[in-house]
C-alpha cells in the first residue's frame, strides 16, 4: 500500500529534499510551500499556500496521511529580545511552533482512527542550546522540542510514533546569506567538528528512516545532525 506524506515548507532546502527522497522510495506525497512549486516527478501533489492564513484547505486538500513531516521554518536574523518586536516573534511562534501544532491536531485525529500514523517535527540545535539563533527562533524551537516530547508521550500507546530532527547548520536558501561575502559560512564550517555544512538531502535521510517502520521501539526522540557542534 503506498504511504502517503504531508510536508511543509517544500518548495525549497529540507522540505524539497524530503519530497525528492520520499517520491524516489514510491511514496505519495503532498506538498505546501508559499513559495513555487517544485514541479517534481512522480506522484507529487502541491499547494501554494501561506502557513500563517487559516489551514482548513490544507485540510479539504489532503485529508488524510500516514506521515506528517512539520519542515517549514523560519529564522530570526539571530535578533535578541531588545531588537525583536512583539510582532516579530509572534510571526516567529506562528510558522514555528503554532502552524505544526494546529496541522499535527487535525492528522493525529485521523492517525488515531487508524491506530497508527508518524509525526517528524523539524526542530533544531536551537531546540536544546542558545546561540543557534536569536530569542524568538531559540525560544520557538525550544517549544516545538517540548511539543514533540509531550506528544509522543500522551500517544505511544495509540500507536503514534513521533520525533523531532534537530540539525545544526543546514546549507539551505534560509543560510544563503551566511555564504555572502563577509557572511558565517566559513566560520561556521570551521567551527563543526567534521568541518563542513550539513547538506539538506543528509537530514531527509534519516526522516525516510523514522517514517519507514523500521524504528518501531524509538518514541519521542530528538534525533541530532549537526556534525558534532553541540558535542561542544
Amino acid at each position: 500500500m503506498t504511504k502517503g506524506v504531508l510536508i511543509t515548507g517544500v518548495s525549497s532546502g529540507i522540505g524539497l529534499a524530503q519530497a525528492r527522497l520520499f517520491l524516489e522510495k514510491g511514496y505519495q506525497v503532498f506538498g505546501v510551500d508559499q513559495g513555487a512549486d517544485p514541479q517534481l516527478p512522480g506522484d507529487f501533489h502541491f499547494l501554494q499556500r501561506d502557513l500563517t492564513l487559516d489551514l482548513t484547505p490544507i485540510f479539504d486538500w489532503c485529508p488524510e496521511v500516514d506521515v506528517l513531516c512539520n519542515t517549514a521554518g523560519v529564522l530570526d536574523d539571530y535578533k535578541p529580545l531588545l531588537e525583536q518586536s512583539a510582532q516579530e516573534i509572534q510571526e516567529i511562534f506562528e510558522i514555528n511552533y503554532v502552524t505544526p501544532v494546529e496541522l499535527t491536531r487535525h492528522y493525529l485525529t485521523q492517525m488515531m482512527e487508524k491506530k497508527q500514523g508518524i509525526i517528524i517535527n523539524m526542530c533544531s540545535i536551537a531546540s536544546s542550546l542558545a546561540g543557534g539563533g536569536g530569542h524568538a527562533y531559540t525560544s520557538s524551537k525550544h517549544a516545538l522540542a517540548g511539543f514533540t516530547k509531550q506528544l509522543a508521550l500522551d500517544y505511544a500507546e495509540a500507536g503514534i510514533q513521533v520525533f523531532g530532527i534537530a540539525p545544526g547548520a543546514v546549507k539551505t536558501g534560509m543560510t544563503a546569506a551566511d555564504f555572502e561575502p563577509g557572511g558565517l559560512a566559513d566560520w561556521v564550517a570551521s567551527e563543526t567538528p567534521i568541518k563542513r555544512w550539513i547538506e539538506p538531502k543528509e537530514v531527509a535521510e534519516v526522516s525516510l528512516f523514522l517514517a519507514s517502520g523500521k524504528s518501531s521501539a524509538m518514541q519521542g526522540q530528538l534525533l541530532t545532525i549537526d556534525g558534532g557542534w553541540s558535542l561542544k
